[in-house]
């Protein structure tokens, strides 16, 4: 891959990170506002020497994705809200069976069909398991197309690491914006999963991958094991401080949106209000701890979103009792700008 700069979209950025990750399977259907990444796969994969599918249905290509993380191969499937949601089954089963998939939502408008335009709608669906059982998922939310890559690189590294699911959050607004970013070639491990990979027993006992635990008191045991391990999660906490430090204000906001309310701090601060940004990259697990410190502080908090309120409910229990947080949520459907942001940002300074 080229060193040069490349100006790309966001769902491009994302493709090209999974081919330095050393992505060999992508399994998808087309949905809006994903399409991108699929296309850009189906044209790029086979030359890396990997395989693109484009499956029947969305249940489809994400029960394939469970099938080639089984092999111990890096793969991933993406696509964009209701598609996600078809997925969800095969995601608990890959939870459960701990199996290191990587999976892109790049969100649109709902609930329903909704539209095609940016959402965050499907924070609550990412971060809180989103399918049948205890589970989590490690999530990962860029603000910027070279995030974008960074973040799909580190998605594999992660699944990896700890054999679990991890999902990119995005929206359409990241999916579809061009930047321009810097590749990197990450040293990509030539074998990563020899203890539990299915690839035929040969000189070996049989292994079996499952998520299924019917003896008595086995299914609890297996999920201690998972709690354990999601609470291990907690050293890969990924935030961004931004004009914190003498902010009387702190807006807490992620993704596209924090990167939008970044503009709006800009321009109060020239104004003399003295406003910061929180923005939380790892999403689950979210970053309370940092959160905390700031309402210790005695800072106060608002929480924008682009949708009727989310993560609301994690930064209030983050900063909760030092402090509460008020919200604004910018209506799905329309497309915000940094001058949205300014009303409802000083009202809360006011208060």
């Amino acid at each position: 891959m080229s060193k040069k700069r490349l100006f790309v979209k966001g769902n491009e950025a994302i493709a090209l990170g999974a081919l330095a990750a050393g992505c060999k399977c992508y399994f998808g259907y087309p949905i809006t506002p994903q399409n991108d990444i699929p296309e850009f796969m189906s044209r790029e994969l086979p030359k890396k020497g990997g395989a693109f599918v484009q499956a029947e249905s969305e249940v489809a290509a994400a029960n394939m994705l469970l099938g080639a993380v089984s092999a111990g191969i890096r793969a991933m499937t993406s696509s964009s809200s209701p598609g996600i949601s078809l997925k969800q089954e095969a995601i608990s089963y890959m939870a459960g069976s701990e199996l290191p998939g990587v999976i892109v939502n790049m969100n649109r408008g709902g609930p329903g069909l909704g539209d095609i335009g940016p959402s965050q709608g499907d924070y609550f669906q990412a971060t809180k398991g989103g399918g049948h059982g205890d589970y989590r998922l490690l999530v990962l939310g860029p603000g910027t197309v070279q995030e974008a890559y960074d973040l799909t690189i580190k998605a594999f590294d992660l699944a990896f690491k700890y054999k679990n699911p991890v999902m990119i959050l995005g929206d359409a607004i990241l999916g579809q914006m061009k930047e321009p970013i810097t590749p990197w070639e990450p040293e990509v491990p030539e074998k990563e999963a020899k203890e539990w990979c299915l690839e035929g027993a040969k000189g070996r006992p049989p292994r079996v991958i499952k998520s299924l635990y019917l003896e008595d008191g086995a299914l609890a045991k297996h999920n201690l094991k998972l709690a354990q391990k999601y609470a291990e999660m907690k050293k890969e906490i990924l935030f961004e401080e931004f004009l914190t430090q003498d902010a009387s204000l702190i807006v807490v906001a992620y993704g596209s949106i924090g990167r939008i309310v970044k503009s709006t701090i800009r321009t109060l601060r020239k104004q003399g209000h003295k406003v910061g940004l929180f923005r939380p990259i790892t999403l689950y697990p979210f970053p309370s701890e940092a959160l905390q410190v700031l309402a210790k502080e005695g800072k106060k908090f608002l929480t924008i979103e682009h949708n009727l309120g989310q993560m609301v409910e994690d930064v209030q229990l983050a900063v909760c009792p030092y402090a509460q947080t008020d919200f604004h949520g910018h209506l799905p459907g329309n497309l915000p700008t940094p001058n949205d942001f300014e009303e409802p940002i000083i009202k809360a300074l006011e208060k």
